[in-house]
């Protein structure tokens, strides 16, 4: 395999990983008891870090994009 491709297929795997992982992640921090306050309203553990997940699986996807484009 020449470099193009390891780096293309590396870029791939590391979009991938970011777009199956971190969902997950969040599944469990919306069900952590510090997520909501009394009434029910999102704290800001919850914000953090659905903010923090949104901008890591942006940039999954577009390392997974220019991993496929470096590939074609």
């Amino acid at each position: 395999m020449d470099l193009p491709v390891a780096v293309s297929a590396l870029l791939i795997v590391a979009g991938l990983w970011n777009l199956l992982i971190w969902p997950q992640f969040l599944r469990r921090v919306v069900k952590d008891p510090r997520a909501r306050d009394a009434s029910g309203r999102a704290t800001t553990f919850l914000t953090v870090h659905v903010v923090l997940v949104s901008v890591s699986m942006a940039l999954g996807a577009a390392v997974l994009i220019v991993g496929i484009a470096a590939l074609v």
